[in-house]
This record gives structure tokens, sequence and C-alpha cells, in this order.
């Protein structure tokens, strides 16, 4: 089974649209969102929910108060001031500690150090994740509340799952939608990959942005192409950059022009693939060809032929 994980360097290249077109041209696929921490690959793919499954990402402290004999002991040690005195109601007298589970790190120092032994750490739910049903396959997607932690760790949970049902299903792909950036959900996504797709734009910050996230796929061992979006708005810096791609070993495969009809597309709740034939969505579809030629994998585009986009026709349009 291959695994395609496209990712950008920053948020705002268009990446998630892009992963949502590519989903949309493949035949029976898994899908996997990938970045938990905001989550909109769905609003495209508009899947139905078929099994969630909760989310423990750590522990939180948790204060017996009927042990408890409000030494302040806990409080004390906590580096996070995550403990305080609060009001809770024991033999009629108003006393004890509580404890601030979102500025608790589960670090254990005040079950270690209080006397009364009132205190454990106990499994947090800060999460959940779904398998869910699209119009052409499979998405697993996840949700992590609010100022949660260990992203990185959904991350890990939420592919293995993926990956686990895709082999045991007979999937021979699966397309994941990563987060922006090069922190550990990025690694996360990335580790084991059969290839990464670069998505950029023709912007001196573009360029910075895939060097870094190019040069994290050199690191962990992930061969990579490139993608250029919005190219025709930059045409000189889309040229710089397609030809220095190769140097991280990430060639540039595809431009795709500025278009209207993506707005249009997102406006809808759709891919760009689904409503409109222009120029983004020819583009789109020869990224895609060029996408499962590396990949080793026959296209099963449902569309009109592909008509690839070069640098050249992307600077005259």
């Amino acid at each position: 089974m291959k695994e395609l994980v496209v990712v950008s360097g920053k948020g705002g290249t268009g990446k998630t649209s892009l992963a949502a077109s590519l989903a949309i041209l493949s035949d029976q696929i898994v899908v996997v969102d990938c970045d938990v921490d905001a989550p909109d690959l769905h609003l495209l793919l508009e899947p139905q929910t078929i099994n969630q499954e909760p989310f423990v990402g750590g522990y939180k402290a948790h204060i017996d108060h009927w042990a408890c004999q409000g030494c302040g002991r806990c409080a004390e040690l906590c580096r996070f001031d995550a403990i305080s005195r609060g009001e809770v109601e024991k033999d009629l007298v108003k006393r004890g500690f509580v404890v601030d589970t979102l500025a608790c790190e589960g670090c254990g120092v005040c079950a270690d150090h209080c006397p009364q032994k009132a205190i454990e750490l106990r499994p947090h739910v800060n999460g959940r994740w779904f398998m869910s049903r699209f119009r052409r396959g499979y998405l697993f997607h996840a949700s992590l509340d609010v100022g949660s932690e260990n992203s990185g760790k959904l991350v890990t949970q939420l592919r293995r799952a993926a990956c686990e049902f895709a082999k045991r299903e007979g999937f021979t792909m699966l397309l994941t939608d990563g987060p922006p950036g090069i922190g550990c959900p990025v690694i996360a996504s990335l580790t084991g990959a059969s290839l990464a797709l670069i998505v950029t734009e023709p912007t001196v910050s573009g360029w910075h942005d895939f060097e870094r996230i190019a040069r994290l796929c050199l690191q962990l061992g992930v061969p990579a192409v490139t993608v250029i979006n919005k190219a025709d708005v930059n045409p000189e810096m889309t040229d710089q950059i397609a030809r220095h791609t190769a140097q991280y070993a990430a060639e540039c495969v595809a431009t795709i022009p500025f278009d209207p009809d993506v707005l249009e597309a997102q406006m809808k709740g759709r891919s760009v693939v689904e409503i409109s034939d222009g120029s983004a969505s020819q583009a789109i579809k020869a990224t895609y060809s060029a996408v499962m030629s590396r990949l080793g994998q026959a296209p099963a585009v449902h569309h009109s032929e592909i008509v690839p986009i070069s640098l050249n026709q992307t600077r005259e349009s």
C-alpha cells in the first residue's frame, strides 16, 4: 500500500483544497486529515460518521477530597500553578484544593509528595477521532479539545487506525492531509510515508517555508515532489522556485494557476474538480497524474482528460 502525504511549510498555501481534489479524483481511497488542531477537510468531503473513539492524550491530577487534609503541599510544589485552594465542602467545613485541568501537565509531582496519598493521576480524554464515509471512500479525522496538547500522539493514533483499516480492507492507496508547518504533528504525519507532496506559493516566505519542509523530508528519508500554487501571480518567483526544488530532491512536478473557481467551490463545500474544468482544475488533474506516476499507481480520474499545465503556459495565462 502506498501513502501520499500533502504538506506545506506553513498554512494558507491551498494544501487542504488540493488534498480534497486529489481525494475526489481517486477511486475508493482512504483519506486521513492529520490537521487535528484545526481540521477542515471534512468541510469539502462532507463525510458521514460511521464510528468515533475518545482520545486519551495524557494524565491529569485528581484529588480525593475525603482523603485530603488541606495541607497545601501540592499547591506549593506545582510549577504550573494548576492547583489552588477551592470551595470543597467536607464535613460541613469548606476547605480543600482543586485542579485546573487546562493547566495541569500530569507530571505527578503532587501525587508523589502528598502525605495523605490523596492525589492520583487519571487518564484524561481531550479529543475524539472519527471514521467516516465520503463519496469516494473513507475519511479518518479527529478533533482535539481547545487548549489540549499531544496532537502528535493523536496524529500517530489516527494514522495507524487508517493504515490498519486500509490494509484489512484491501485498499492500495492512503492519502494524508498533513498539518501545516514542521512541528511534531507534521513529523508524525510524514514518518514512513511513500511520498510527500509539498504545496508552496511563489512568494519569498513561500520559498523559505518550502525549504524548511523539504529539509524535514530529507531528514526523515521521505521522497518528495513539489507543486506551486497560484503560480501565475508571480511568474518570476515561480521559475526561481521550480529551478531550485531539485536541490532539495523535491522536483517541481506541476504548477497551479490562480482561478476564482477554487473560491466558488469552497463556498459550495466542494472540491474545485467537481464543479469546474477550468485552469486550476486541469492543473490539479496534471498534479494527480504526476503524483500517481511517482507512486506507481494507475490514475483513476473520473473527469475530462488531463491537460498538463507547464510553467510557460501558466505564465501566458
